[in-house]
């Protein structure tokens, strides 16, 4: 067993939470970009701005790494952590930045399932960063999320038979195409915080 002289300083775990709350706001932002009556350029500006401040608040954290000199766990940890809730958000960002480029009319309802099964993770994410400090205890976050995610992959799979059925025209699949790849990359990096939460427990232990 190891012994650790940790400080008592929340300003880390709020600072995750933080970037956790701003993936909640960036899942309903891409779940509303989806519906048939969303003013997509709207959606859009709003998304990016969500976007720039998950990427403040991510800087922030990167500076507190640099300047302080005992940190809650593992450096490596930290910066894994918080750059991976960067590319959740950066993964939504871009798939609600590609609906509004390609100017998909029609898009199939299994998008509104990844986007259902991203807002789930966001807030779950959400749920378990005030909570690191205690990373043990959040055994469930990790197996729940794993859970979504192959969930997703199944949803993911599903849709890309339904886009090559012949029910889309070439130039429509090859748009949805991005778009899909997008989300489901995004769930996959729901998977990876979870993971590196595992992680930590692990270590901590």
């Amino acid at each position: 067993m190891r012994f650790r002289i940790r400080p008592v300083d929340t300003a880390f775990y709020d600072l995750f939470t933080e970037s956790a709350s701003h993936l909640v706001v960036g899942a309903g932002l891409l779940a509303e970009m989806l519906g048939e009556s969303a003013d997509r350029d709207d959606v859009a500006r709003r998304m990016r701005e969500a976007e720039h401040q998950a990427d403040e608040t991510t800087h922030t954290l990167f500076k507190k790494v640099n300047s302080t000199f005992v940190t809650p766990f593992d450096r490596e940890d930290i910066y894994s952590l918080g750059s991976s809730l960067d590319d959740v958000m950066d993964l939504m960002d871009e798939a609600v930045d590609l609906i509004l480029l390609y100017e998909v009319v029609s898009l199939p309802p299994e998008l509104s399932t990844q986007a259902e099964i991203l807002q789930r993770c966001a807030e779950l994410t959400a749920e378990a960063m005030p909570k690191l400090s205690s990373p043990a205890s959040l055994e469930e976050f990790w197996i729940e999320v794993n859970r979504l995610e192959n969930a997703g992959d199944k949803n993911h799979r599903r849709t890309l038979a339904k886009l090559f059925s012949g029910e889309f025209k070439t130039i429509e699949v090859l748009k949805l195409k991005d778009i899909v790849e997008s989300l489901e990359e995004a769930i996959d990096a729901f998977e990876k915080v979870a993971n590196i939460v595992e992680q930590i427990a692990v270590k901590e232990s």
